[in-house]
Parts: structure tokens; sequence; C-alpha cells
């Protein structure tokens, strides 16, 4: 059975976007071996003209995070996209694996350490966290890379 991967990512929202990235980073890492979910597919089932729609996505996206084994978001844009920043939250709290994807190259810290906000590298460990951060699509492949160890380890 492989490991799932919640791909937390804002691309969805544009129809370039859904188009022409997000099957890149879905294809990337199910080429690991792993079992991605991606919300924006997994969530086109619910009724947008009936009422309660975005309680019941919100609802299925903190489900999927939690019945996932690891989360891999896509932290572009100053600041990150908001729903990205609270599903890797979420997933930082229920003590998840997390990986960073930023290919964006403005700074959006507040440390001269890390890249983006401290708190999104406190779900990643102290010393070698630069092994769970991506900066390229075909880093996702790199084998000595946090990601593909993790998927080659057993459950």
């Amino acid at each position: 059975m492989s490991k799932t991967i919640y791909l937390a990512s804002p691309y969805g929202f544009s129809a370039q976007q859904k188009q022409n990235l997000l099957p890149e980073f879905v294809h990337a890492l199910e080429s690991l071996g792993a079992e991605v979910w991606e919300p924006f597919e997994r969530n086109k089932q619910i009724d947008r003209t009936r009422a309660g729609w975005a309680y019941q996505i919100g609802q299925a996206d903190l489900r999927d995070v939690g019945e996932s084994d690891a989360v891999f978001a896509i932290v572009n844009g100053t600041p990150p996209d908001e729903g990205v920043m609270v599903e890797l939250g979420v997933a930082i709290a229920l003590g998840k694996k997390t990986f960073l994807f930023r290919d964006d190259f403005r700074r959006c810290t507040d440390s001269e350490h890390y890249p983006l906000n401290l708190m999104l590298f406190t779900g990643l460990p102290e010393r070698g966290w630069e092994d769970y951060y991506y900066s390229s699509l075909e880093e996702i492949a790199d084998p000595d890379k946090a990601m593909a160890r993790w998927l080659c380890e057993s459950p």
C-alpha cells in the first residue's frame, strides 16, 4: 500500500494553473510511488450551487489532511496562500510529515535562516530542514531528499 500525500496548493483556483501546473506536481509525486490526494479533484463532486458547499469542502479538506500520511505544500507567494497555510498548520499540529515547495524567488521571512516565516519550518527537523524543502519540480525526484527517502521506508 502506497503512502498518501495531501497536495496543499493554490493552483486549483486558476484554470491555467489547474490545467498546466497542478498535473505536473501530481505526476512528480506519483512518480515516486505516492498516492496523491489533490483536493480540487477530490472535491469536484460537491455541488457548489447548494447552500453549505464551502463548509463541506473545508471539512473534506480537513479530513483528508488528517487521514493522509504527509502534506506537500506549495508555498509560493508573499505571503503564501492562506488555505495552504491552514492545511500545513493542521498537518504540523497532527505530527504529519510535511514537505515544502517554493520556486518563488521573493523572500517572505522574518529570519535570515529560513526563506519563509519560521512557523512553516516547525514541522521540519531543526537540522537538515533543507532536505524537506524543494525549489524545483525536478528536485522532487531527488533520491537524496527527504520525500524520496520517506516514501522508501516501510510503513
